[in-house]
């Protein structure tokens, strides 16, 4: 056997849903030639990163090792497979590889953070067309999802063929985008095909997935029979569904709206680059404010609870000079994503308390799912019949499961999550080695990381709340005047209906009064004290030990 080794690692999307990015390497350990697969983000929320944007891969590992990257492909323009694109393509800096929409996603994408030049990114076809980077041949083959021009991607290597399914689903009737095509994978499997690395996202769905055009009578029923305005929210990257909708509101004789920047965009994009062909001609929020209700669809972003979206604004006060009332429908036709099931209830319970009809999909009439169902996961195992299988895109149960029913079949696979550095040149994927991996955030326009503390402290102040204690000292080293203080996010009356702020100012006075003037005279020992003074007497009145600045001012 030669020197050279395959190897396969997650940096973000295996043991989570979203963020994705894949590395596969060949060549001599520890000076392989690499290729990246998708560069994603995922969202912050309240409860574990407040005040977050997005949360992204670190790539720190990569940055490290980037005169070796040949590549990033894009196998599709969702959020978590190509939205990091732009905050990390710097440190990087390698050539990328999209489709034709899924490129024009990933320009904005750079564009929006301060661009790369136009020979960064690189337009490709279809297989059976194929790049060739370094050793790696790349095949970008059509593959039915829940957004346009998705694909999967044929990896030939000097060890083998490896199939990276991608997100998909078989739908052999998408409305837009290309079908699911068995022949095109019997054909791609007949030379053999060493791994199959493959989308787990909806493992535990035990029915076969339906297709996309299965809705259309649903919807059109739907919008025909709704009274008032109706307002539909699914994610602004589903592009077959907004054609849907638009093509139901037309028969209903309803104009359409977009609302939310994102909706915008992606229709714009899908026009401009010839996906969309037959979308009705929109119009603009304050035209539609003079349509009459009963002859209006909104589509609107926010599917999944995100505060500042369309969906969220108008659930409270208004977006754009429209607004609901009574009578009006709303349409959730996109699947919540777990973790967002709180976000989403407070939305319809605000709509519900307008008397807006909100109807979801509990029942499945108005969304399919964008991802391979149990059954069709089998058929595409059957399909591909690689020699191992290595489940990726979901939570660690969703892969422990995923490989589970591989193993029913006789697969050999491993379950590898972030950081795990698969060898896939022997008989059995084995662990290589761990990599070191975590998470960047975009806090504002400032990327920090996890490490920096700053959601750290952020969690602290939000659970615990805020003291700053303020004491000026003269140039002979006595105070001078009281310690002051000042509250924030804490109860101002304490267990014994005691003003909170004077119960610590109390405390601190007696502090600076006994003081030694060594304690006086050394600011590291003189905040330590007054510190672990403040939470004391913050736990004693309210159970509570809050984070603390302490600001000593000396006169000169």
């Amino acid at each position: 056997m030669s020197g050279e080794r395959l190897i396969y690692m997650p940096l973000g999307g295996a043991g989570e849903i979203g963020m994705n990015a894949y590395v596969y390497g060949y060549g001599p350990p520890d000076r392989e030639r690499l290729l990246v697969v998708d560069l994603g983000v995922t969202f912050g929320d309240m409860d574990g990163t407040p005040g977050i944007d997005l949360i992204l891969p670190d790539v720190a590992w990569l940055e490290a090792r980037r005169d070796r990257i040949e590549g990033i492909v894009v196998t599709h323009a969702h959020e978590d497979h190509v939205g990091a694109l732009g905050l990390v393509w710097d440190r990087l800096r390698a050539p990328i590889y999209a489709r034709k929409f899924t490129a024009a996603i990933a320009r904005l994408k750079l564009d929006e953070r301060g661009g790369a030049p136009e020979s960064a990114l690189r337009v490709v076809e279809a297989w059976p067309e194929v790049l060739e980077l370094g050793p790696f041949r790349v095949g970008f083959v059509p593959i039915s999802h829940s957004i346009p021009e998705s694909a999967g991607l044929v990896i030939d290597t000097p060890q083998g063929r490896i199939v990276h399914s991608g997100d998909f689903k078989t739908d052999p009737d998408p409305v837009i985008g290309e079908p699911f095509v068995p022949a095109v994978w019997e054909e791609i499997a007949k030379g053999g095909v060493r791994a199959l690395v493959c989308d787990s996202t909806n493992v535990f769905s035990p029915n076969p997935g339906r297709s996309e055009a299965s809705l259309v009578d649903n919807i059109e029923a739907l919008l025909r029979e709704a009274k008032g305005m109706v307002v539909a929210t699914t994610f602004a990257s589903n592009v077959a569904r907004l054609q849907t909708l638009a093509n139901a509101a037309m028969a209903a004789g309803r104009s359409v709206c977009l609302l939310g920047r994102a909706m915008r965009r992606m229709v714009e994009t899908a026009i401009d680059t010839g996906l969309l062909t037959q979308f009705p001609k929109v119009v603009s929020p304050e035209d539609a404010s003079q349509v009459p209700r009963e002859n209006l669809l909104l589509l609107v972003t926010g599917s999944q609870g995100e505060r500042r979206a369309a969906s969220a604004q108008l659930a409270s006060q208004g977006y754009m000079g429209l607004s609901l009332k009574e009578g009006d429908t709303f349409l959730f036709s996109a699947r919540t994503i777990p973790g967002n099931e709180r976000p989403v209830a407070r939305i319809m319970n605000q709509l519900s308390e307008k008397g807006v009809d909100v109807i979801d999909d509990a029942g499945g009439r108005y969304h399919v799912s964008g991802h391979a169902n149990r059954p069709d996961l089998e058929r595409f195992h059957d399909l591909v019949k690689p020699q191992f299988l290595i489940p990726m895109h979901g939570e660690h149960r969703h892969l422990r499961e995923h490989m589970k029913l591989g193993e029913a079949k006789g697969l050999k696979g491993i379950v590898a999550t972030n950081g795990m550095m698969i060898d896939l040149s022997g008989n059995a994927p084995k662990v290589a080695e761990y990599v070191e991996t975590g998470r960047t955030y975009l806090d504002g326009g400032v990327l920090i990381g996890a490490m920096d503390g700053v959601i750290r402290d952020r969690m602290r102040m939000a659970l615990n709340g805020h003291v700053v204690v303020t004491l000026i000292v003269d140039e002979k080293d006595e105070p001078l005047g009281e310690p002051w203080c000042e509250i924030m996010g804490l109860p101002h009356k304490g267990r014994g209906n005691s003003d909170l702020v004077e119960v610590l100012e109390a405390e601190l006075s007696q502090f600076i009064g006994r003081a030694e003037k060594r304690t006086l005279r050394d600011d590291e020992r003189l905040e330590k004290e007054m510190i672990r003074i403040v939470r004391q007497a913050s736990q004693a009145e309210i159970g509570k030990k809050p984070e603390v600045t302490v600001v000593v001012s000396r006169l000169a």
